[in-house]
């Protein structure tokens, strides 16, 4: 298996400010309540994939996982995808489905590619998969990008 170039800077461009500590909830290394999903470059250089569990405190019906964490993670996924066009580009329109609960205590995988890119938007899908590879959850997401001025004036 080929070794997969970690992307763990969060949410950073090229061109964007460096920032020392990363508190974002979904990829954020220094938020202690946060959920620290480690992204990865596939090997086609195309898709980010990250692998995790998810324990008891991101519970929704018992033993599965709440439906609004799966949504959170299946954004950062597609989030991701924006580092490949280095620009800031905030989620504007997302759908989720929902196909089959999403277990607790067991492997999971996350996997994020790009749709299209027409302008200023970007469109990407992202799909949780479990150990056997079934598809649990999938979603789309549009992307606008914006001018780094714009995110990151009140950063500081």
């Amino acid at each position: 298996m080929k070794k997969h170039k970690d992307h763990g800077i969060g949410h950073r461009t090229s061109s964007s400010p460096p920032r020392k500590k990363n508190f974002c909830f979904g990829c954020g290394r220094d938020n202690p309540d946060g959920m620290r999903l480690k992204f990865t470059l596939d090997e086609t250089g195309k898709q980010f994939v990250c692998r995790f569990r998810l324990g008891k405190r991101y519970t929704g019906p018992p033993g599965y996982c709440h439906g609004g964490v799966i949504a959170t993670i299946l954004d950062e996924a597609m989030a991701k995808m924006n580092r490949l066009f280095d620009a800031p580009a905030p989620t504007s329109r997302m759908t989720v489905e929902y196909l089959r609960p999403v277990p607790l205590n067991r492997a999971l995988e996350v996997r994020s590619k790009n749709v299209s890119k027409r302008g200023r938007r970007l469109t990407h899908s992202a799909e949780i998969r479990d150990e056997k590879g079934t598809v649990l959850a999938r979603s789309r997401g549009v992307f606008v990008i914006i001018g780094h001025k714009h995110v990151f004036r009140s950063a500081r």
